[in-house]
């Protein structure tokens, strides 16, 4: 008999079928005993009678063969009655260190950090990574069908795209490298090789200090390059379209996932902006806070949000118009005030998940900027030497995939949608 999935059953009423799952909770009446069975699919019901059944305890590995029946009360609306069940992976522990079958894990973070496998098996938990799922296919869909290319970049780099010395030094050999912080340069130099429009989901590193709840030293990162642009607003555009686009398609796609999180999700519609002085103007106007120029730190982000939300009801707001001093070399300075950059951050529900702008293509500039930076060009020979052969004006933005799940399913820590986190403290498991 070929397996069935829980959701599956019901549309198997009145059949016999087999289901392979872990054994979710139990409830002895005696000579009833009823299992709820998980599997990758959800939960389903079954009623053991008598005795003549194997011992179980929680989180055994069973197989399950039984008649499908209608039962408005059971999960998904049916249950498996006149049922046979079969150990096939015994469980080995004294007790178990997370209540996998609650609504909520009560056990602290590092305690379902440490038991990851196990905490994963929780449904609520299991869930976000579902989501996480949805948002990177529907981030690929949308630009793909946008005539975006899908390209792979090097994790293992000569140099740092951001500058600074936040990067995980590796040993290469005879030489040293060190571990991508963002696929920036090779995304430039994939537009000046004529594929005009890419996007990347891989990972980046940043050897930062920060052991905060919005940090993590490895995260994915749903990057975006296109040419031919006219300025930074076209990039904004076209990432507003694509969060109308993921809202729309995520209650289709993991609906139930978003109601277990008690999410519900709204169009973003036309995502307000303010520059970087405008914001600093506010803050100190409605909440007495002053900020060195050109600076928004993280309770600046929650106070503008929260600013947003009561003003216009959007959950998202765009910065925009930061210094020179404050973006990397690559940012590409205003014609009419030089100090500032075309480039912006997007704020959701207060947290900074995106940073972007317009890039510098010519290769003069960029060579000149380098040298105002302290940097030495020929150190970045490989990117800048793309600029003496014509590169349109071109820019991109990065998305922080993490970043941008905590704040939908409104957790708490980033690591919490982070399948195994790393931060200052942990490489394991």
């Amino acid at each position: 008999m070929e397996r069935t999935l829980a959701k599956e059953a019901r549309q198997k009423a009145g059949c016999r079928i087999r289901l392979c799952g872990w054994v979710h909770r139990l409830r002895d009446l005696g000579n009833l005993t009823f299992l709820l069975l998980r599997d990758r699919s959800g939960l389903i019901q079954v009623v053991l009678e008598g005795k003549d059944h194997p011992e179980l305890r929680l989180e055994t590995v069973v197989t399950v063969e039984g008649k499908v029946v209608a039962n408005d009360k059971a999960p998904g609306k049916v249950e498996i009655q006149e049922a046979k069940v079969e150990v096939i992976s015994e469980v080995e522990y004294d007790h178990l260190p997370l209540a996998v079958n609650a609504k909520e894990i009560k056990e602290g973070l590092d305690t379902i950090l440490n038991h990851r496998v196990l905490s994963l098996r929780s449904p609520l938990v299991h869930g976000i990574f579902l989501v996480q799922q949805e948002i990177i296919r529907a981030f690929r869909d949308f630009f793909r069908a946008r005539g975006f290319t899908e390209i792979q970049t090097p994790k293992i780099v000569a140099e740092g795209a951001e500058g600074g010395a936040e990067m995980f030094p590796v040993k290469y050999f005879k030489k040293r490298a060190y571990l991508a912080q963002s696929p920036q340069f090779y995304k430039q130099m994939m537009v000046a090789a004529g594929y005009e429009r890419v996007f990347e989901v891989g990972h980046a590193y940043r050897a930062e200090l920060h052991n905060t709840t919005r940090h993590l030293n490895e995260y994915i990162s749903l990057d975006v390059e296109m040419g031919f642009i006219r300025d930074e607003n076209d990039l904004m555009a076209i990432e507003n379209e694509f969060l109308r686009y993921l809202f729309s398609v995520l209650p289709e796609t993991c609906g139930e996932e978003l109601a277990q999180h008690g999410v519900e999700l709204a169009d973003p519609g036309e995502i307000p902006r303010l520059s970087v002085r405008e914001a600093q103007a506010l803050l100190q106007k409605e909440y007495g806070k002053r900020l060195p120029a050109g600076q928004i730190d993280a309770e600046a982000e929650k106070l503008l949000g929260r600013y947003i939300k009561e003003k216009t009801g959007s959950d998202f707001l765009f910065l925009t118009a930061f210094p020179v001093a404050k973006r990397p070399v690559y940012a590409m300075p205003m014609e009419d005030e030089p100090a500032l950059t075309k480039s912006f951050d997007l704020l959701y529900k207060g947290l900074e998940i995106t940073t972007g702008g317009q890039r510098i293509h010519r290769y003069r500039m960029l060579y000149d900027k380098m040298q105002a930076f302290g940097l030495n060009p020929e150190d970045f020979g490989f990117y800048l030497d793309t600029f003496k052969y014509g590169v349109p004006p071109h820019g991109g933005f990065a998305i922080g995939c993490e970043r941008l799940t905590m704040q939908l399913l409104n957790l708490a820590n980033i690591r919490e949608a982070s399948l195994f986190p790393r931060d200052v403290e942990r490489v394991i498991p």
